[in-house]
């Protein structure tokens, strides 16, 4: 019997919080016979989830990520349960950790662009926490036996920042959509409010370049409406700010919080999805337009034209005039993509698959 454990503590999040949950729920229809596998849930989440796989256990844990709970609280509590292998899901993890353990890097993103509440503070304390963060990446880096990236260009940019000895234990394996989106249907009632829009879907954090875009989209046919749907924290404040800067601005609106039936529905029936960010480890939203067949209008950077290829209109996301010639000339030449072949790469039932065997791999060395 072999003791594996997951942190789960991003559980409720936005993008870890998708991994989380589709890797958990594929998880759970594996037929588990000598492995057994501990999650670690926070309190909130811990009381309102529940396995019905008895090789599935849950363990619930108050230490928050990027805390010092979570740097003593949280290794104690691991090594109290004496795992065999330990998944960290999350860049954040306790250094003091040192049994084996895989970790999934999502993206390069936090190393390259102030992306947190962190940034928004004294220049001084910011740069204090953020050398304590590259530390903690660093030591994870180095000390996993096994790295997985959802693409091969966050393989490449780890490679370029900490060495090509790395390289053989970094295995990319693609995400897709979500369970829960497949199984949900549209608002329909949405259609009464809406026609004629476009969509960004995902936070606003700085690298998103979500100001960009609302800067570029006034400068569209007034006919034509910008729906921005995200979480509802600091930086959602921010973009408000940044649509209220101009009374003209009468075309792009914030819908926070959307519910999985509003986000069907506007995949469903937008005119295309903008997706304006500088720097991505994925690309989720941009995966989940392909499966309700909504056309894309996108960087170009390299992570959409790996998932992408030329499936995509793309602009330069720093050149607020190239976003807004490129809407206007999907408007005036409507094209169309064919997205059956992309949407057949990307599962998370496979991604899981793949992360079963690597754990086994590490456990049994076959």
């Amino acid at each position: 019997m072999k003791k594996i454990g997951i942190d789960a503590r991003l559980y409720s999040q936005t993008g870890v919080g998708t991994y989380l949950k589709n890797l958990l729920y594929y998880l759970e229809k594996k037929e588990l016979k000598d492995e057994f596998f501990y999650i670690y849930l926070m309190a909130e989440d811990y009381n309102r989830i529940s396995f019905k796989n008895k090789n599935i256990i849950k363990r619930r844990v108050n230490y928050r990520w990027h805390s010092i709970g979570e740097q003593l609280g949280f290794a104690i509590n691991l090594y109290l349960d004496n795992l065999d292998l330990m998944h960290f899901t999350y860049f954040s993890y306790p250094i003091l950790y040192f049994k084996k353990f895989l970790a999934t890097v999502h993206d390069t993103t936090p190393l390259l662009f102030k992306t947190g509440k962190a940034s928004t503070k004294n220049k001084l304390i910011y740069n204090i926490k953020h050398l304590f963060f590259r530390l903690i990446i660093w030591c994870q880096i180095i000390r996993a036996l096994r790295i997985i990236t959802p693409t091969n260009t966050v393989k490449k940019q780890l490679i370029n920042l900490y060495g090509k000895t790395i390289s053989e234990k970094i295995i990319p394996i693609y995400e897709g959509v979500s369970y829960q989106i497949k199984k949900t249907k549209e608002n329909k009632s949405l259609s009464k409010k809406f026609d004629s829009f476009f969509i960004y879907v995902g936070n606003f954090y700085p690298h998103k370049n979500v100001e960009n875009l609302i800067k570029a989209f006034k400068n569209i046919n007034k006919k034509y409406n910008l729906i921005l749907l995200g979480p509802d924290d600091y930086f959602t404040k921010r973009i408000l700010r940044c649509i209220d800067t101009s009374k003209s601005n009468d075309q792009t609106f914030l819908l926070k919080n959307p519910s999985l039936r509003d986000l069907v529905f506007f995949y469903k029936n937008a005119i295309a999805i903008i997706h304006p960010s500088l720097s991505e480890g994925f690309g989720l939203p941009l995966i989940e337009a392909t499966y309700f067949n909504c056309p894309i209008i996108a960087s170009d950077i390299n992570v959409f034209k790996e998932l992408l290829g030329n499936n995509y209109l793309s602009f330069n996301p720093s050149d607020v005039n190239d976003i807004g010639n490129k809407i206007k000339k999907f408007l005036e030449r409507k094209p169309s993509f064919d997205y059956r072949n992309i949407i057949s790469q990307y599962s998370f039932e496979k991604m899981t698959n793949e992360t079963v065997k690597i754990y086994k791999e590490v456990l049994y060395g076959n």
